[in-house]
């Protein structure tokens, strides 16, 4: 592989973004790109590729390398030599990269794969923590799937187009894309492509959302006609996902704490042509008590730990800590106590996370029936990173008439 100078440095500043200044890794590409107009695909893809793939192997790299805290930008290009020589990329002959052992690094890395943790590059209380609740076999399994690439699914907007004329729109720029017969109106990729940039994606004729995402508001089953609550809406991607399901028919009440997120949620459901979501900020406890009773279709994507999400966001494993889990487990229990009031009886709830793990997920749902005997599970699955998309829990319940 040949190096250019300006783009190994553009994965380091990446890198020392995401590890000094906490910032979040997709956000860090974005304003890479964003600055630096004149790079080319294959520039874009070099960054974005090595500055997650470093991401993703963090711990291994200090491991192999024996380094103990990465505190400036000469600790990262010893972690970028290391990364290089575990790819048998010749190094360049730069002075950020002199005195690298090869043979030292080489064994090390012989030895220390031997460790899981070290191996999947995680922290040891993770592993510790979803090893416990998941068991040794699946959760090796799993974390393994968590560290390949995330294939990019995209969601067709069925208000503006269907899956076979986009499909057909892509065949014409030589844009590979399968459908998935699992999930209704979801396209996988072919290859990783910048789809933003398109202009069908301006127009609105698709977002882009994982399979198992889409699957949570299919789980839901909404209604032309039906007034439906997604109570944590955040930027609204399972929103637009229930407008479209429903025809833009009926009404969606949007709600999230905060307000920002909802104004970029009216931003793209203007893109979509979604024209029946309400937004509503939830700054008190007097927005769902006014709603009491009303809603035929209620989502509870509540906030969770990201574990079944980490391959798409790696920088997550070294910014999650176990008081930030209890932290939203707390939140998790909060909204199953006080958000169901809104449903009508006979009305049909759906609790979600992003998460692999069963006390944030079936757990969780299994504490909230004990404790309200008037609702009823109707179903649920968990989706795992092994069967090739992101993982995710969801549950059905009714409230009983």
């Amino acid at each position: 592989m040949k190096f250019y100078k300006n783009l190994c440095e553009a994965v380091i500043r990446s890198l020392q973004s995401v590890f000094f200044e906490g910032r979040y890794a997709d956000k860090v590409i974005e304003y890479t790109f964003k600055h630096n107009k004149k790079l080319g695909a294959r520039d874009r893809r070099f960054i974005a590729e090595n500055t997650y793939d470093m991401i993703r192997w963090w711990r291994l790299l200090c491991d192999v390398s024996k380094v103990r805290e990465v505190t400036d930008a000469a600790g990262i290009w010893k972690l970028f030599g290391t990364w290089c020589i575990l790819n048998e990329w010749e190094l360049p002959e730069w002075p950020q990269l002199k005195g690298l052992d090869k043979e030292q690094i080489l064994e090390s890395y012989a030895r220390l794969r031997k460790i899981r943790r070290v191996r999947e590059s995680v922290p040891d209380w993770m592993d510790e923590l979803v090893s416990r609740e998941l068991g040794e076999r699946v959760w090796e399994r799993e974390l393994h799937a968590l560290n390949e690439e995330a294939k990019v699914v995209l969601r067709v907007n069925t208000l503006k187009t269907s899956l076979k004329e986009l499909q057909k729109k892509f065949e014409e720029l030589e844009i590979l894309c399968e459908p998935l017969p699992e999930v209704k109106n979801a396209l996988v990729m072919g290859q990783r492509k910048n789809v933003f940039r398109y202009p069908e994606f301006k127009e609105g004729f698709f977002e882009v959302q994982d399979a198992s995402s889409q699957q949570v508001g299919l789980y839901l089953d909404v209604k032309p006609g039906m007034r439906v609550i997604d109570a944590c809406a955040g930027a609204g991607g399972k929103t637009l996902q229930l407008a479209a399901l429903m025809e833009n028919k009926g009404k969606i009440i949007a709600m999230d704490p905060e307000q920002w997120k909802l104004d970029e949620l009216k931003k793209r459901a203007r893109r979509a042509g979604a024209g029946n979501i309400e937004t509503r900020v939830l700054d008190s406890g007097k927005v769902v008590k006014r709603m009491e009773n009303s809603a035929d279709r209620l989502l509870l994507d509540v906030p969770c730990s990201g574990l079944g999400v980490l391959r798409r966001n790696p920088d997550a494993k070294w910014k999650l800590s176990p008081e930030f889990i209890q932290k939203v487990k707390n939140e998790q229990e909060s909204i199953l106590n006080e958000y169901p009031v809104m449903l009508k009886k006979g009305g049909v709830m759906v609790y979600s996370t992003c998460s692999i793990l069963p006390s944030e997920n079936h757990l969780r749902v299994q504490e909230f029936l004990s404790g309200h005997p008037d609702f009823e599970l109707l179903r649920e699955d968990t989706l795992l990173p092994s069967q090739g998309f992101d993982g995710f829990y969801m549950a059905a319940m009714r409230k009983k008439n």
